[in-house]
C-alpha cells in the first residue's frame, strides 16, 4: 500500500500547496490513501466544516487535527457527523468526534489510521501509549492487507521517538506533527515500521513555523505583548512523507520525504 502523510497545513498558502500538488502526486506516486494533518488550516488555528469539504475534493482521504482542533468552534457541532476528521484519540473521555479511521480499498487492503497527541507541552490528555497499547492489543492488528498508520502530534523529539520505537512491529508507520519542521531522519526502525520525528509543515516557509516573521521576531528580542500571529502567505511548500507497506505483513517497505514547490528544495521519491 502507498500512503502519502501530508504534515500541518498552516493557513490559506498551505491550502493552496495541498490543492495545486496533491492531486499530481496522488497520479504521479499511484497513492492509495492520503492523509493531511489540517489542524492550522483556518487562519493559522484550527479547521471548519467547510475546509474539511475542500480538502475530499482535492483528493484527502482523511484528515488529522492536534491541540488546536477546537479552535474554530463551528468545528464542535462538525466533527460527529464526519468519520474522516481525526482528533487524538487520547483526549479526555467524552471529547467529540474519534480518534480512529478504518477503510477498506476496491481490492480489499484495508487501512487504519490513529491519531494520538503527545503529553509534554500540551494540553491535558490520558497517556498515549497505554491508550494506543490497549487499542492494538485489543482491536487493531496488523497483518495481511492491513496497514495502519499513526500521526503523532508532539512537541519534544524524545517522546515522538520513543512513542515510534513503543510501536515498532506493531503498526506500519508513526510520522509525528506539530513542530512545522521536516526532520531528517526518516527510517524504517528495526521491527519494520517507518517513522519520521516530524513530517514538517504545508505552508511558506519565508516565516517562523508558518507565521509572518515580524511578529515573532519581535516577541523574542522585546519581550513585549505583540499582536497575535498570521499566517505567512508567500508560495507554500507540499511537505510529508511517502510510506510503501508490504501487502503480506503489514510492515514498512520504505519511508522517504516529500517536499515540492516554495522555497524547500523538491523532493518526491522515484518509482
Amino acid at each position: 500500500m502507498r500512503i502519502l502523510f501530508a504534515g500541518d497545513v498552516m493557513g490559506r498558502s498551505g491550502r493552496e500547496a495541498v490543492e495545486k500538488h496533491l492531486p499530481v502526486l496522488r497520479q504521479r506516486l499511484k497513492i492509495d490513501v492520503a492523509i493531511v494533518n489540517g489542524e492550522n488550516a483556518a487562519q493559522g488555528r484550527g479547521i471548519t466544516g467547510k475546509i474539511c469539504k475542500q480538502f475530499y475534493e482535492w483528493g484527502v482521504d482523511c484528515i488529522t487535527t492536534g491541540n488546536h482542533a477546537w479552535s474554530q468552534r463551528d468545528i464542535l457541532t462538525y466533527i460527529d457527523g464526519d468519520p474522516r476528521l481525526l482528533r487524538p484519540l487520547n483526549f479526555i473521555a467524552g471529547t467529540p468526534g474519534r480518534g480512529l479511521w478504518e477503510h477498506m480499498l476496491p481490492d480489499g487492503r484495508k487501512i487504519t489510521v490513529l491519531h494520538a497527541i503527545a503529553r509534554y507541552g500540551m494540553d491535558l490528555s490520558d497517556n498515549p501509549f497505554a491508550v494506543v497499547n490497549e487499542l492494538l492489543t485489543s482491536r487493531v492488528r496488523m497483518g495481511a492487507k492491513h496497514s495502519v498508520f499513526v500521526d503523532f502530534h508532539g512537541e519534544a523529539t524524545s517522546e515522538k521517538m520513543a512513542f515510534g520505537h513503543y510501536l515498532d512491529g506493531r503498526v506500519s508507520g508513526v510520522v509525528g506533527t506539530h513542530t512545522h519542521v521536516p526532520t531528517a531522519d526518516a527510517q524504517i526502525l528495526p521491527g519494520g515500521t517507518a517513522y519520521q520525528t516530524d513530517a514538517g509543515m504545508c505552508g511558506d516557509y519565508d516565516s517562523v513555523i508558518g507565521s509572518k516573521k515580524e511578529i515573532p521576531i519581535q516577541r523574542f528580542t522585546r519581550n513585549l505583548p505583540t499582536e497575535r500571529f498570521s499566517p505567512a502567505d508567500g508560495e507554500g511548500t507540499f511537505c510529508g512523507v511517502f510510506i510503501e507497506t508490504d501487502d503480506k505483513t503489514g510492515l514498512a517497505q520504505r519511508i522517504e520525504p516529500v517536499r515540492v514547490g516554495g522555497r524547500l528544495r523538491e523532493a518526491i521519491p522515484d518509482l
